[in-house]
């Protein structure tokens, strides 16, 4: 984006194309449909409820996860998942 914004169009394009380079070789990341899914099922499993039962979801949680979402997204919906 900052080179597209200082026009430099082809130093921004070779990044566009190595970013798409690099993301073959990461794993899928999780929808959020399939994070919510996997969130509610720890929250039912665990019991938890409210703010003080994130970590007991979080540690349901993060085995099913791990290396498919970004740490912060999954606290999130955990967060999400006991407020409402």
């Amino acid at each position: 984006e900052a080179f597209d914004n200082a026009g430099r169009v082809e130093q921004a394009a070779r990044e566009v194309a190595e970013g798409e380079v690099l993301a073959g070789y990461l794993p899928k990341q999780l929808s959020d449909d399939e994070l919510t899914a996997i969130v509610a099922a720890a929250v039912a499993e665990s019991g938890a409820v409210g703010p003080q039962g994130m970590g007991a979801v979080m540690k349901l949680v993060r085995p099913k996860v791990d290396g498919l979402a970004e740490g912060g997204r999954v606290a999130a919906a955990v967060k999400s998942a006991l407020a409402g």
